[in-house]
């Protein structure tokens, strides 16, 4: 019983909250005066960051249902503009048509720790979606407004080296989302001079990296993971630099995501490498391939594969099946070590053709792997298949222990994303493919 009363009196507070926030919003958005509004957005932003993600929920609704925009005004304005197209009718019509909530969150991020509360809102409402769906419309104006906020012409990269503040190297081994970094002594290896890390920041986070890529200094580019993640391997001497190979890329802000900067950091990183070093002959990347697996396992019906012809699909079968005898009859096999001792090399080619297949023919439909989909896109080229490329327990639980090299062309980056977006791969004569 005294547990009910609390939990119906934390309820009232809540609500009370809520109900005093939603009239400070509609304050906010009627205040003509800037010393005025800067009060009242100080206070929306301070009572936000006390809200739980569930204590959220009536103020979703809010910005859902009270400051949408006036479906009559909007048709109005829009049969004015089509009677007589013109800026004089196009003009009403657009600012009519833009949610209400959007100039709140202007608002909001003009003022110091506006940013961070906007974020923290978005990362909230994601969560809140899925079992919300019609909170779809806020998503999509957060998005859009994040998307002019979080402009790399307004970011700053900088190089992250060990001198960098203790605050910003734990948060780097924080988010690290690739391969984990395993303490100090392994963050130090990876921040020696063959080693780079950079990332991106915003003038109004000036602490908190967004997202951050690591660079290996290599003669060659590299085909295994653990020789450039261990911690007790021996610096390079700057002479024998030939190829940066990306080797990690990490997101640290969950309110940022579909926020377009990796692919803009990969490419300004490169440049400056590029005019620092000139010795430097290729950019590439050594990447995971997170959805390999996964697909191989549900055993996809090859027949379906885009523009995949009757000996192609004749091909992948066999090699699925050298696969599974080789394997016992269980594919999933090739999650553990044991099995790749005894794949010898018809297995390891199988293995090669069915991964040049998903990544060649699936990659430029939504069904394709996240990771090639980003490279793919950003006008990477598909270069080389790495079998024993990562045999973590996570590389072989995703990709059978494969990874995969895509190269950035500076040159062609531009042509290869053209071929991409009308649905062809820019790849390498090594990348084996059936048919």
């Amino acid at each position: 019983m005294l547990d009910e009363i609390r939990h119906a009196a934390a309820r009232q507070r809540v609500a009370r909250s809520v109900r005093r926030m939603t009239l400070d919003c509609r304050r906010l958005l009627s205040e003509k005066g800037e010393l005025g509004g800067m009060a009242l957005a100080r206070d929306l932003i301070d009572r936000l960051e006390t809200l739980e993600d569930e204590q959220l929920d009536g103020f979703f609704d809010f910005l859902a249902a009270d400051l949408s925009p006036d479906p009559q005004a909007v048709l109005k304005a829009a049969q004015a503009y089509a009677d007589a197209p013109g800026a004089a009718t196009l003009v009403p019509l657009t600012r009519l048509a833009e949610p209400p909530r959007q100039e709140l969150f202007r608002r909001l991020n003009r003022m110091p720790g506006g940013t961070a509360a906007v974020l923290r809102l978005r990362r909230a409402l994601l969560r809140a979606l899925p079992r919300k769906p019609e909170l779809a419309a806020i998503e999509a104006d957060l998005l859009h407004l994040l998307n002019s906020w979080f402009n790399p012409g307004f970011l700053q990269k900088r190089r992250v080296d060990w001198n960098a503040p203790a605050q910003l190297l734990e948060k780097i081994i924080h988010h690290e989302a690739v391969h984990t970094i395993d303490g100090w002594d392994d963050l130090r290896r990876r921040l020696q001079p063959d080693r780079r890390c950079f990332a991106f920041f915003h003038p109004q986070l000036p602490d908190e990296p967004l997202i951050f890529v690591e660079v290996a200094l290599l003669p060659e580019m590299p085909g295994a993971i653990a020789p450039l993640i261990d911690k007790a391997s021996t610096p390079l001497a700057p002479d024998r630099f030939r190829v940066a190979a990306f080797y990690s890329i990490s997101n640290c802000e969950p309110g940022l995501r579909g926020v377009s900067l990796g692919n803009f950091l990969i490419k300004t990183v490169a440049t400056q490498l590029q005019r620092e070093l000139p010795r430097l002959k290729s950019f590439c990347t050594l990447s995971p391939i997170p959805g390999f697996a996964v697909w191989l396992l549900a055993e996809p019906d090859f027949t379906t594969l885009p523009g995949m012809k009757k000996g192609g699909v004749a091909e992948l079968e066999a090699a699925r099946e050298l696969l599974r005898k080789l394997c016992d009859g269980d594919l999933g096999a090739l999650q553990g070590h044991a099995v790749h001792d005894k794949l010898g090399e018809p297995g390891s080619a199988a293995l090669r053709l069915l991964c040049g297949a998903y990544l060649t023919l699936l990659s430029t439909t939504p069904q394709g792997d996240p990771v090639a989909r980003f490279h793919l896109d950003n006008g990477a080229r598909l270069e080389r298949l790495n079998p024993r490329g990562n045999m973590s327990a996570k590389g072989l639980r995703q990709s059978f222990g494969l990874m995969v090299n895509y190269v950035y062309d500076l040159a062609k980056v531009e042509a290869s994303h053209a071929k991409f977006r009308q649905g062809e791969v820019a790849r390498s004569r090594a990348i084996t493919t059936p048919g």
